[in-house]
């Protein structure tokens, strides 16, 4: 059986501020309205370790509740609840009766906690999850700039398997500066790609108007910009994940899985 709790916090969490009523035993409550400034923050932590508050408990709301989490972590035990199980019964509602009830259902034990990773494994999560936003940023400006190439005619990918690729990228900048298809053709790095000289001629025959040349320069100038930042968050990712390599051995045991990346093995394997 769980201990009792004598004292508790109920917060009803918005975007500029928060009502939190701290709820006794003997039925005593004390209710103060805080901003969600920081400064405001670390006043209302130190408002419930005064008060003697054994617990905390607030709605996951948006993620109004996570500077509230970074500030209570390690000082105060804080319960964060699905709105949807604490919903308050049908009536007339308000911050502070909303902030009542959270509270008495949290003295009462009413409350299922959610799951709340420890803090390294939500930097991990963050890391990989800004990760994956910059791969997908990528992937949208490789599909404009395969967009402005099909309106204009070109039909590079019909020849080259990747156009972002060594040769492919030469013969992509060939063509935004305005080069003789024969010049292109003569300077291609890859010895296997020259033997396609004719298809290649008949690929990108057509030209570039001046407004496509602007927005794939463009966005090849995002890639690189995006490119250092997957750069550097796969260097920190790697780090952290070094630290963890028996939970990291588990996973790849599972058939199926693989590195999507990995500096601390092989950056060949990406």
């Amino acid at each position: 059986m769980e201990p009792q709790m004598n004292k508790v916090c109920g917060i009803d969490v918005h975007k500029r501020f928060l009502i939190a009523t701290i709820l006794s035993r003997d039925g005593t409550k004390e209710i103060q309205r805080f901003s969600a400034t920081l400064e405001d923050l670390l006043t209302f932590g130190d408002w419930l370790i005064e008060n003697g508050c054994e617990q905390a408990a607030i709605e996951s709301t948006g993620i109004y509740w996570h500077p509230i989490h970074a500030v209570l972590e390690g000082k105060i035990d804080l319960i964060v609840a699905n709105a949807y199980k604490i919903k308050h019964t049908p009536g007339r509602k308000t911050d502070i009766s909303d902030s009542e009830w959270i509270a008495e259902l949290c003295l009462n034990g009413m409350i299922e906690p959610s799951r709340i990773f420890p803090k390294d494994d939500r930097e991990l999560r963050r890391l990989t999850r800004a990760r994956e936003g910059y791969v997908k940023q990528t992937t949208q400006e490789k599909n404009e700039i395969h967009h402005s190439l099909d309106s204009a005619c070109f039909k590079l990918a019909s020849v080259v398997s990747d156009i972002f690729g060594k040769s492919g990228m030469y013969l992509l900048n060939g063509i935004l500066e305005g080069k003789d298809i024969d010049e292109i053709v003569e300077g291609i790095p890859s010895n296997r790609l020259k033997k396609k000289a004719d298809q290649i001629k008949e690929a990108i025959k057509s030209r570039l108007e001046i407004s496509q040349i602007i927005l794939i320069r463009g966005s090849l100038c995002l890639m690189r910009s995006i490119q250092e930042r997957v750069d550097e968050l796969d260097g920190e990712i790697s780090a952290r994940i070094q630290k963890r390599k028996n939970d990291l051995d588990i996973a790849m045991s599972i058939p199926g899985n693989g590195f999507y990346f990995c500096d601390c093995y092989s950056r060949g394997n990406r």
